[in-house]
């Protein structure tokens, strides 16, 4: 139950169709027996492409950077992917943000763990809202507006970093964060696990996936997972699960359709981090440090629970002159109630004994909400003046429709406070008052065009075009009503050369615009707006099956929204610059060895503040200038332990500002993971332990009032069976 601003007036801005490209491995023709001369053949069914199983630790293809099935080393900008072989090895099992953990450029859990929500800024930017997508198709949300996928209904996670609004219109300036869900397979699968951590969460799961009939022009893919217990937190409990059918149908090779179907939902009590103080936390109380397991809700009252749900199908189709159509579409609704106080501080701002009482701010809220998204594309290559143009065309329409109504106590009410080192639970809280009442919709329309040039023996030139009609409105029976019509024209051009040795150096420039859902001292908050320079290499090695990426980046956000100090209003007066290098490399050595690492530093500033200017040069809270990591994989293919892998992996995040003054650092902390398995005859076990030594950390704070604690040592045991 956290809230971007992490206030109680703020928290209510807290918290378009499926994938680019499904291309679907066809066979090859069968060749006439008595044919002495046979034509090669080319088995797809194995290669990478967008949509498709990741080989190990690395990716080749992504439709995220280009909205076609691209090789990586052609967009112009970093991605990362994330596939399920490492998820799994690293014991991944209810969260996405969890997922990326090991990713440059992205602080994935910056309050430590959150239930009910996934949170991720990419290059400094907060894309928790603004910067999820769901098969290339927004998960755009506002307030508590959020949903929630499990990362076992993935076939893969990937980052774009940097600007996404040419292919995608408004969108987190960072980054984006792309959810690949997994699809029907050309051959059988049928897979399930169960398992249990060292906090008593128990999870269960199966996938299912096979052809329809014996015609072999459909297929099917049943996935689903339900799992419970006991969280970290004092009384923090949750039950959450989900189903996912979908049937695809190819009737030739030219054709194919997929439609599938999701259901979810989640009853939790809350965790109790991310709302505790620096002091207590960071550094010490007059009685030490508040533990990590403390819980200073109202277990009596609290819980977050929702229901969501998504219908969709892809479609695409080659025509015989070479040209594809595709069209995505996705419906998606979410019911979601969260209640519960939450701590704001030390009551009279410091701890001061014998009972060290903190502050609390009484909160519910209720939202219902309508997404829907299509997208129409036309790919084809051609032949001009010595150059092949790979080229596409698209249309793309987004709708999101909010509905929500948010409580707390009329001010100066807020919530009884509670003693830090005796809670005592139970006391009657005060009425929470209806302080929002909002239907929030907004509707982006977009037109969008793309050209890869190859030209040169080895130049490759990338231009993007964009044009987005956005309208927002706001209808409020308690609240601000308010309607807003933006438009925006993006860009983005990309230069590389490709060598035959694998390297590949690019640069590129990019623009954004990012449309924005409240009011400030002018009226509806206008779209931010930027740009992004970046260069770097990607190497794709001819002698391993790896991938490198050396990127360095400068991102401006303009209309960046500042708040008065003095009166709360809102202004967009501010300007944020990013700026800083990633390193990525993930790499199969061989059939025993992975290894995946990564480098990161990352300068934000405050470059405009008119009002309040005294931050100007100050950096933003939460985003650590430095992180690295490195995971390495090991597994025995031969003798008495054939089947028994081991994984270990380093964690490293620098220090990061506590407050927008800069007055207050978070310590920076270095953890260690680990991963024991074994595989035999179709039959699997798994032991992994994430902060391997229990190292106890403060993973970020968003102000002096909103500090979170990182994982605490956590051990996942899973039992997994394929037929």
């Amino acid at each position: 139950m956290h809230g971007q601003t992490r206030g109680p007036i703020f928290k209510a801005n807290l918290l378009a169709s499926a994938a680019a490209a499904c291309l679907m491995a066809g066979s090859a023709s069968a060749q006439d027996a008595t044919s002495t001369e046979l034509a090669p053949i080319v088995i797809q069914g194995g290669s990478d492409t967008a949509t498709s199983p990741v080989k190990g630790y690395v990716a080749k293809n992504s439709s995220t950077g280009s909205k076609s099935d691209t090789p990586l080393n052609e967009i112009p900008q970093s991605v990362s992917v994330i596939g399920t072989g490492e998820m799994d090895d690293r014991g991944i099992t209810n969260k996405i943000d969890e997922v990326l953990l090991y990713t440059p450029g992205v602080t994935a859990q910056p309050y430590g763990g959150d239930g009910d929500t996934d949170w991720f800024y990419i290059r400094g930017f907060n894309a928790t809202q603004t910067g999820v997508f769901f098969d290339n198709l927004t998960l755009f949300s506002y307030g508590f507006g959020g949903f929630q996928l499990d990362p076992f209904m993935l076939e893969r996670v990937e980052v774009l970093k940097g600007p996404a609004s040419v292919l995608y219109g408004g969108a987190n300036p960072g980054g984006i964060v792309n959810l690949v869900r997994k699809r029907p397979l050309d051959e059988p699968l049928f897979y399930t696990d169960i398992g249990i951590n060292s906090n008593g969460n128990a999870f269960t799961g199966f996938d299912v996936s096979d052809k329809v009939g014996s015609s072999g022009t459909m297929s099917y893919r049943i996935t689903g997972k339900i799992a419970g217990g006991d969280n970290y937190s004092d009384f923090s409990e949750d039950l959450r699960g989900f189903i996912m059918p979908q049937l695809t149908i190819s009737p030739d090779d030219s054709t194919s359709f997929t439609a599938w179907g999701y259901l979810a939902g989640l009853d939790q009590v809350h965790t109790g981090n991310g709302f505790f103080p620096y002091v207590g936390t960071v550094e010490d109380a007059p009685f030490g440090k508040i533990d990590r397991d403390a819980f200073y809700g109202e277990p009596g009252i609290d819980d977050g629970s929702y229901v969501q749900k998504m219908i969709g199908y892809e479609f695409e189709h080659e025509f015989d002159n070479g040209i594809k159509f595709s069209q995505n579409l996705r419906y998606g609704h979410l019911d979601k109630h969260e209640i519960g106080p939450y701590l704001n501080g030390w009551v009279g701002g410091v701890p001061t004994g014998p009972d060290y009482q903190l502050a609390r701010i009484g909160f519910e809220g209720r939202s219902a909400v309508d997404s829907f998204g299509i997208d129409n594309r036309l790919e084809g290559e051609a032949e001009l003046g010595g150059a092949t143009h790979s080229m596409l065309v698209g249309l793309d329409y987004k709708y999101y429709r909010l509905d929500h109504v948010q409580k707390w106590p009329t001010w100066p009410t807020t919530a009884t406070p509670i003693s830090a080192t005796d809670p005592i639970y139970g006391a009657i809280q005060p009425t929470n008052d209806v302080a929002i009442d909002q239907v929030v919709t907004q509707k982006q329309l977009g037109i969008y065009a793309q050209d890869q040039i190859h030209f040169g023996r080895g130049w490759l030139l990338t231009l993007n075009g964009r044009y987005d009609y956005v309208d927002t409105d706001a209808d409020a029976v308690v609240g601000t009503s308010y309607t807003s019509n933006d438009s925006a024209v993006s860009g983005r051009i990309g230069l590389a050369y490709e060598f035959d040795n694998g390297l590949t150096p690019y640069v590129s420039a990019a623009t954004f615009f990012n449309p924005l859902i409240g009011t400030g001292v002018s009226g509806a908050l206008e779209p931010e707006e930027g740009e992004q320079f970046e260069g770097g290499i990607k190497y794709e090695p001819t002698f391993v099956d790896g991938s490198l990426t050396a990127s360095f980046f400068h991102i401006t956000k303009r209309n960046n929204t500042v708040t008065n100090p003095a009166t709360f209003a809102q202004s967009q007066l501010g300007e944020v610059v990013s700026r800083g290098a990633e390193l990525e490399g993930k790499v199969n050595i061989n059939e025993n060895w992975k290894i995946l690492a990564s480098l990161a530093y990352t300068d934000m500033e405050v470059t405009e503040n008119e009002a309040n200017p005294a931050l100007v040069g100050n950096s933003p809270y939460l985003i650590p200038k430095v992180t690295a990591s490195l995971w390495v994989d090991y597994t025995l293919t031969t003798g008495a332990f054939e089947g028994m892998s081991f994984g270990a992996g380093v964690r490293h995040q620098g220090w990061s500002w506590a407050d927008e003054a800069n007055t207050e650092k978070v310590p920076a902390a270095t953890l260690v993971d680990a991963a024991i398995r074994y595989e035999r005859e179709n039959w699997g076990a798994a032991l992994n332990v994430t902060n391997l030594f229990d190292k106890e950390y403060v993973k970020g704070c968003g102000g002096l009032t909103v500090c979170g604690y990182g994982d605490a040592r956590t051990v996942t045991f899973k039992l997994s069976r394929k037929w």
